[in-house]
Formats: C-alpha cells, sequence, structure tokens
C-alpha cells in the first residue's frame, strides 16, 4: 500500500498498454510479409499511441514528486502522499492525456488523405500522419507543437526541479551512509527517466539531422518496445 508501489503498478499497466499497441501489429506484419492497415485501424493505434505515451510521462512526473517528498520531507511522507492524493495525481494524469490523444485524433480525422498511402513508419507516428496529408495542417502542427511543449516539457522540468532540490537535500546531509541510501531509493526512477527521455529526444534529433524515415523508425524502436521492456528490469532487480 506504500505510494511508490501504487504508482509502479499503474505505470507496470501503462507500458504494458503502450507496447501493446504498436508491437502486435508490428510483429503481425513481420509473419504475414503484409504492411496493411485500414484508416480506421491507424487513427485508433495513434490515439492509444499517444495515451499511454502522455500517460508514462505524467507518471514519471508523479514518481520524481514522490521521491522529492521522501527525501526533502521524510517525516511528513506518508501524510502528504496518502492514498487520496495518489489516488488523485494518477487520475488527473489519465484525465489529462486523454484528452490530450482525443483532440490529437481529433485534429488529424478532419484532414484529408490520398487513397493509398505509404507510411514511412512501423506504426502510425502523429507527425507522419501530418505530414502526408492533402490538405492545410498548419491547425494541426499548431496544436502538436503546443502539446509537446506543454505536456512533454512541462513534465520533464517539474522531474528536473525535483531532483535539484533532491540533490540539494542530499548533499546537506551530514554523514556518507545517509547520502547514499537517499541517493540509492532514487536510482531506479531516474535511470527510467533517462531511457524514456534519452530515447524520445534521440528519435527526433535523429530524424531532423538525418531527413531519413529509415532512421527514425529504427530510432522509434528504443522508446516504443526496449524502454518499457527495461522498466520492470529496472526496478525488479531494485525490489
Amino acid at each position: 500500500h506504500e505510494p511508490m508501489f501504487n504508482l509502479l503498478s499503474n505505470l507496470s499497466l501503462v507500458d504494458i498498454c503502450f507496447t501493446s499497441t504498436t508491437v502486435p501489429k508490428m510483429l503481425w506484419n513481420i509473419q504475414t510479409q503484409s504492411r496493411v492497415i485500414t484508416y480506421e485501424g491507424c487513427i485508433t493505434q495513434m490515439h492509444f499511441f499517444l495515451l499511454f505515451a502522455g500517460l508514462d510521462n505524467f507518471l514519471l512526473t508523479v514518481m520524481a514528486y514522490d521521491r522529492f517528498v521522501a527525501i526533502c520531507h521524510p517525516l511528513h511522507y506518508m501524510v502528504i502522499m496518502n492514498p487520496r492524493l495518489c489516488g488523485l495525481l494518477v487520475l488527473v494524469s489519465w484525465i489529462t492525456s486523454a484528452l490530450h490523444s482525443l483532440l490529437e485524433s481529433i485534429m488529424v480525422l478532419r484532414l484529408s488523405f490520398c487513397p493509398d498511402l505509404e507510411i514511412p513508419h512501423f506504426f502510425c507516428e502523429l507527425n507522419q500522419m501530418v505530414q502526408l496529408a492533402c490538405s492545410d495542417t498548419f491547425l494541426n502542427n499548431m496544436v502538436m507543437y503546443f502539446g509537446a511543449v506543454l505536456l512533454g516539457g512541462g513534465p520533464f522540468v517539474c522531474i528536473l526541479y525535483s531532483y535539484s532540490k533532491i540533490v540539494s537535500s542530499i548533499c546537506r546531509m551530514p554523514s556518507a551512509q545517509r547520502k547514499y541510501k537517499a541517493f540509492s531509493t532514487c536510482v531506479s526512477h531516474l535511470s527510467v527517466v533517462s531511457f524514456f527521455y534519452g530515447t524520445g529526444v534521440g528519435v527526433y534529433l535523429s530524424s531532423a539531422v538525418t531527413q531519413s524515415s529509415d532512421s527514425s523508425a529504427t530510432a522509434s524502436v528504443m522508446y516504443t518496445v526496449v524502454t518499457p521492456m527495461l522498466n520492470p528490469v529496472v526496478y525488479g532487480i531494485k525490489t
């Protein structure tokens, strides 16, 4: 019933759902040598991919706040991180991510596409869908970039702020043993955050530098398949 394990159970569920939006279809394509997906299937895949990617982002932010409270305010930890607050933070994460994915899906539905399209990716990614549209995409690009800055950059800034306070608090601890014990409680979360944001940023940097769809698709495997696979390994070893 500890807050971190409640958050971990939610993260595990989201990781399973996150990989389930892309991996089964990818494996089916490899097995059948068919790369066809319907328009409805593509929109559905994109919607759920955005939903669970956003949830991953928000849950990692909530877990960073949990570590901040545990290390900077240890005596008030159980009072601050009570079950009601944990449930509320998780609920807000689900609602925010669901509204964002719904908005992006509706924005894509208003676009016009040619009858036969080839998406240079192994799943229906939002950016690729918008680029392949035959109609004006200015509004879509504005919503997409605004969402990326607000819902992607915002949580990342919160994580950085939490860890700046954690590092400051650890440095003020008198003994090396207490410093090691405090830092060891953050190693798992810090590793998962590094995998998640590192691979995500790497994907978009590689696509921006090389302008190659193949390199972008290859890099995308890291944060759609490898990172969710490593999360339970990292937390399982620590636990």
